[in-house]
C-alpha cells in the first residue's frame, strides 16, 4: 500500500481549532450528511426486493441515540444483541418488527425483554428453542441462525465458521424449524452471518444464493415457507486508501439473479430480504480527532496523542489499519516514519506502526479515519482513561454534542470513594 495516498475529511484544521475551544480533544465526530446519503444509496440498491428491503442497523457499531434516529429516519430498523441495546430502542420508541434480536449465550431476561418489545427473535442454538419457550414464551415469528461450517469461509475478524460459536448446523436447522413450529411459531425467517468487514461483493452474492437454496430445502423437508431471509451483515469498508468499497449494486444484482433462480423458480416468492449491516452504514463517516502532545525519538520515532486505545481499540486489538490525516498537512510529503501512540501502560496502545506521515509537531491535530463503527462503542477504562465526547457535524456545518465526555465522577460512580 502507498502511504502517500491521501484521504479527505469534511473539516479543516482551522475548523477543528475553533471547535476545540468548546470541545477539547480527543473526540469522535460524525458526518450526518454523508451517513444519510449512504443510507439512501443502500436502500436504492435493493429497491427490487418484494415487500421492501430493510437494513437492521447493528446497534453495537455505534450505539448513540442521535445516530440511531438518523438511520431510523432513513428507513432502517435495529439489530440488537444485548439488554442495553434493546433498552436504547425502547427509549427511542422503537418496538415490534423494527427490532431484530440476534444474540448468543442469551440470558432469559434478555429474551423476555425482546418478547416484551415484540422484537423478531433470531435464535442461535437448537437448545434455545425450548429455553425461549420455557423462559419467555414462544412468539408467532421466529428466525434461526445458520452456521454453514466448512461450506463457507469466514475471515480474520469472525474466524472460520466451523470454529465460530454462532448458529445451527444444517441438520440442527431442519430439526429446529420443526421444533419451533411445534412450540407455536407460524412465521419464519432464516439468517446467517459468516464474515466481517468483507470487501469482495461476490462473497455476499454467494451467501445469498446459499440461503435461497436453503429456503427451498427447508420447505421441501418441513413444509415451512420462509417469510424473510436475513443476509446478515459483514459488508466491509475500505480502511486503506488503495482499497475499493463494496459495490452494493453488484451485490443486489447477483442476489436478485439468485432469488429468481431459487425462490421464484420453486414458487416460494415472495420472500423479503433484510440485512443487519452497521459498519458500512456509518463507519467511513466518523473520525477520532486528537492533538499531538509529545514526540519521541529513540530506537524509533513516536507521535504521542491525547487519545489512546481506550478511544479506538481496533488497531491494538486486531492490528487494524486506520488512515491518519495530519490536518493542515494534507499536501505535505509523507516522508517520516512514525509509530502513533496513546499513553496507556500497554505497548499495543498504538494507532499505527511504521506509518509514513508528514513531519509531525507538538500541537498538530490528527484525524483518524473510519471510526464511525466499532470505535467509541468498543471503548474501555483501563488505566482510568475516560471515554471521549461524540459530536455530530450537521449538514449546515454546525456541530452538536451527542455524548459528553466522561468525568472522574462518572468513573468512580459505582465505587465508595
Amino acid at each position: 500500500m502507498n502511504d502517500n495516498q491521501t484521504r479527505t475529511t469534511p473539516f479543516s484544521r482551522e475548523f477543528i481549532e475553533r471547535l476545540t475551544e468548546k470541545y477539547p480533544t480527543p473526540f469522535h465526530i460524525y458526518d450526518e450528511r454523508a451517513i444519510r446519503e449512504n443510507a439512501r444509496r443502500m436502500n436504492a440498491a435493493f429497491s427490487w426486493v418484494p415487500g421492501g428491503y430493510k437494513n437492521y442497523f447493528a446497534v453495537k457499531a455505534l450505539p448513540n441515540p442521535a445516530i440511531m434516529q438518523i438511520v431510523r429516519d432513513e428507513g432502517m430498523g435495529f439489530d440488537c444483541s444485548s439488554m442495553a441495546e434493546l433498552a436504547l430502542c425502547e427509549r427511542l420508541g422503537v418496538s415490534g418488527e423494527e427490532i431484530m434480536f440476534t444474540s448468543n449465550d442469551t440470558p432469559a431476561a434478555e429474551y423476555r425483554k425482546a418478547r416484551e418489545l415484540g422484537a423478531i427473535i433470531n435464535l442461535d442454538d437448537i437448545t434455545h428453542v425450548p429455553f425461549l419457550e420455557r423462559t419467555a414464551g414462544f412468539p408467532d415469528l421466529i428466525c434461526l441462525r445458520y452456521n454453514p461450517g466448512q461450506l463457507r469461509q469466514g475471515n480474520a475478524i469472525i474466524g472460520k465458521p466451523e470454529e465460530a460459536k454462532y448458529g445451527f448446523t444444517r441438520e440442527q436447522l431442519i430439526a429446529g424449524y420443526a421444533d419451533a413450529k411445534k412450540a407455536g411459531a407460524k412465521r419464519f425467517g432464516l439468517h446467517t452471518m459468516v464474515a466481517s468487514n468483507e470487501l469482495d461483493p461476490e462473497y455476499f452474492v454467494e451467501t445469498a444464493a446459499m440461503l435461497f437454496d436453503l429456503v427451498v430445502e427447508i420447505h421441501k423437508k418441513t413444509g415451512i415457507k420462509m417469510e424473510f431471509v436475513n443476509l446478515g451483515g459483514g459488508v466491509g469498508i475500505p480502511y486503506r486508501p488503495d482499497q475499493t468499497a463494496v459495490d452494493l449494486e453488484r451485490v443486489s444484482r447477483g442476489a436478485h439473479d439468485a432469488y429468481r433462480a431459487s425462490i421464484e423458480k420453486n414458487e416460494l416468492a415472495p420472500v423479503r430480504i433484510v440485512s443487519e449491516n452497521g459498519r458500512v452504514v456509518t463507519g467511513p463517516y466518523g473520525y477520532l480527532v486528537s492533538r499531538v502532545i509529545h514526540t519521541k525519538d529513540t530506537y524509533k520515532k513516536y507521535v504521542g496523542l491525547d487519545a489512546s486505545m481506550a478511544n479506538l481499540m481496533r488497531p491494538g486489538m486486531y492490528g487494524a489499519y486506520h488512515h491518519i490525516t495530519v490536518l493542515g498537512k494534507e499536501n505535505t510529503p509523507r516522508d517520516v516514519m512514525y509509530d502513533v501512540t496513546g499513553s496507556l501502560c500497554e505497548n499495543n496502545d498504538k494507532f499505527a506502526i511504521d506509518r509514513a506521515l508528514p513531519r509531525v509537531e507538538i500541537g498538530d491535530f490528527v484525524a483518524i479515519h473510519d471510526t464511525g463503527a466499532h470505535g467509541h462503542s468498543m471503548g474501555f477504562n483501563y488505566n482510568g482513561k475516560l471515554r471521549s465526547a461524540e459530536l455530530l457535524l450537521r449538514p449546515d456545518g454546525t456541530v452538536e454534542m451527542i455524548r459528553r465526555a466522561e468525568t472522574l465522577d462518572d468513573h468512580f460512580a459505582t465505587l465508595d470513594v
